[in-house]
């Protein structure tokens, strides 16, 4: 478990730096027009996704569920590329989008912190932010009727407050590694 934090704590720290830029480019910008905001969404996916499969298949012969995460980089690598091939989508079509992304990969986050629970301290911040996704699917879908500016708003703090659990997580995971190379090397030594 050492080996596969100190390894893969970088995916973390790049998806959620990825989510906390594409928060703030949506949010700075709030009169940003549906087909920007669609390409912005298509790129942030596509650097979430791509650095979820590259860590599940460097990681799989290590972690058991690697495929978990390679699922959930597979939903966003898809709903990228449907995002940029599809710019001119409407924003009702944008949200159902970002709404069937969010629910995907939040119900993926939170089944892999479950299961990793007894392996690592913190795993409350995969929890979280995996909840914080599925609420913000479940609104999605419940109240659609929101205005494009609304909407923009809406997908910027959750994509910040996404981004920022997964870069402490991302750290914590550091630390752990840390931790357990070092209670391994004392293990060795005595």
């Amino acid at each position: 478990m050492a080996s596969l934090l100190k390894r893969s704590w970088w995916v973390l720290l790049l998806q959620g730096l990825a989510a906390v830029l594409f928060g703030v480019l949506a949010s700075v910008w709030p009169g940003i027009t549906v087909t920007t905001l669609v390409l912005l969404f298509g790129a942030y996916a596509l650097v979430d996704g791509v650095s979820a499969v590259v860590g599940s298949l460097i990681h799989r012969k290590e972690y058991e569920d690697w495929w978990l995460v390679l699922l959930g980089g597979l939903s966003s690598v898809v709903a990228g590329i449907l995002a940029l091939v599809l710019p001119g989508i409407t924003a009702l079509s944008l949200l159902f989008l970002i709404a069937a992304w969010a629910l995907v990969t939040g119900v993926l986050s939170i089944v892999t912190a479950i299961q990793i629970r007894k392996e690592i301290e913190g795993e409350w911040l995969m929890i979280l932010g995996g909840i914080a996704s599925v609420l913000f699917g479940l609104v999605a879908f419940v109240r659609p009727a929101a205005g494009a500016l609304s909407l923009i708003w809406v997908i910027a703090i959750y994509a910040i407050i996404f981004g920022v659990l997964q870069v402490l997580l991302a750290f914590r995971a550091r630390r752990w590694a840390e931790t357990l190379e070092r209670l391994e090397s004392q293990g060795a030594g005595s």
